[in-house]
Formats: structure tokens, sequence, C-alpha cells
């Protein structure tokens, strides 16, 4: 639905669309917090595709924000093909107490709450129907003890499905950010999520391009394995803001493998301040 007063042409470019009437129409589906959690924003992190790193942008933006003494927490919403307790390291299962299940801490205190943490073995494959996929979300939602957190990152799978469909109509979703790569296949499928939250009226956060480009070992120089970037370009065709571009980096591969991606030391401040900002933290 659309403000027929509002002077901005897309819902997702809008700073004020968490707050907009017509956001608030289509807010009937939004399932409450419980009582027990006091989560200040919920964002989550989009592709168009899948293979661009969203699960990794997730746990960097994470990493960071806990470092600036932010309370965080990580739901990942990728339920078929979980891969944010490896990159953390964590095999615990979650406790429970009479609230609901506990999430499991990172070393910095990251709250994460995955499937693949529930099951007796982290290869087992979950063959699930959607509507079963989107109950399951839904229950990371209302059945896990959260706590109070400043942010909620939601690492969702790829493309427009039901995954997706489930958390952006069920949760009170902030604001989203796109991870996209420089080719045009990747940019092309992350306009069809873009449409995707415009017409959902989610505000869009920001895009980051990942897999930019290399470091030659050798003689430093940038090395742009998949072309030209084009991060501005197309930030600034939808109206958006380009929170970050990130290498392709084999110490970050090596970490996250060895599920240590919070010792990664690269800088994101920009991204960190533009998200924040944006939410008012």
């Amino acid at each position: 639905m659309v403000n027929n007063d509002c002077e901005s042409p897309s819902c997702s470019s809008c700073d004020a669309a968490s707050s907009c009437s017509s956001r608030k129409d289509t807010g009937s589906l939004i399932i409450e917090q419980s009582p027990f959690n006091q989560v200040k924003h919920v964002v989550a992190v989009m592709s168009g595709k899948g293979g661009v790193g969203k699960s990794t942008v997730t746990a960097l933006l994470a990493s960071n924000l806990a470092k600036a003494d932010y309370k965080i927490g990580i739901m990942d919403a990728d339920i078929t093909g979980p891969s944010i307790p490896k990159l953390f390291g964590l095999s615990e299962k979650p406790g429970q107490d009479e609230r609901g299940l506990l999430p499991v801490e990172s070393s910095l205190g990251i709250e994460i709450m995955s499937l693949n943490l529930l099951l007796p073995d982290e290869t087992e494959p979950v063959v699930w129907r959607g509507p079963i996929i989107g109950s399951a979300i839904k229950q990371f939602w209302t059945d896990v003890v959260w706590g109070e957190l400043d942010l909620l990152v939601v690492d969702l799978p790829p493309g427009t499905g039901d995954a997706a469909l489930t958390v952006l109509q069920s949760l009170p979703v902030s604001g989203i950010i796109m991870v996209s790569t420089p080719q045009e296949l990747a940019t092309m499928i992350v306009t069809k999520a873009l449409k995707m939250a415009d017409r959902m009226a989610i505000p869009m956060l920001g895009l980051v391009e990942n897999m930019s480009y290399t470091i030659c070992p050798h003689c430093g120089e940038e090395i742009r394995i998949f072309g030209t970037s084009k991060a501005q370009e197309f930030a600034d065709s939808v109206g958006t803001d380009l929170l970050a571009v990130l290498p392709i980096d084999p110490r970050l591969s090596s970490l996250a493998d060895a599920g240590q991606i919070e010792k990664y030391d690269l800088s994101l401040t920009k991204f960190v301040n533009t998200v924040t900002g944006k939410l008012g933290l």
C-alpha cells in the first residue's frame, strides 16, 4: 500500500518508512516480541542469489558492532543451508529454561541461534518444505530468549522465497542490507530482491559489494577478478548508500574456516556508522 501524501518514490530508500502509515497498514502479520525480549531493531541481510557472501557480511557486521559495544544477536534464517555457527566456531547445543531456548554466545558475546546448533550432526541435511521452514523462523523469534539487544541481524537465505517472505512479513524489520558482487548477473538478481523489499515498504539501509577485488601478494596491486566495480553506480541508481566494498581475502577465508571470523581485523567504520545512524542507535 502506498501513502498518497508521501513524496518518496521508493519505500526501500525512505528513512521514514519504519514509521510510515503505509508501512503500518502492512504490519498486521508482524509477531510481537515475547515479554522476556527487548530487541530494539531487526535488520535483514539479503541477496538475490547465493554465493555472494551474505553470511560472511552478516558475521562481519555483527562482529564490528559487538566490538563497538553494541548488544548484538544473529538469527540464522537460512534453515536449509546454515553457516553462521561454523563461521563463529560454535558447536555447543543451546540451553533451555522455562522461557525458551537460550542462544549460544560467541567469544565477543554475540547471541546466536541456528538450526545447525540443534541438529545431532552439523552435516545432517534439513529436508523441509516451505511452511515448516517458515514456522521454524517464527519460533526463532518467539521462543528464543534474546534478552536485551540493540540489534538482531537476520541472515536470510538467497532469493525471494518462503524464508525471506516469512522474515519480512512476520518480524518487525527496521531495514535491509543487500549484498552483491561486481558481476552484472548478481546486480540484476539483486534488483529483484530490492523490488521485493520496496513492495513490502521496508527501508533499504544500503548495499555491500563483496568479492570486489583482491590484492596481489607480490606487488600489492588491486586485481578486479570479476571486472570493474559497479557498486557506487548501482547504489546511486537505486537510491541507497554504498555501505562497504569488501575484498577477496585469503586470511578471511582461513579465519572463517577455522571458526574465528571475529578475529578478522578489517575496519568497517562507515558500514557500522551508517547502519547505526539510520537506526538511531
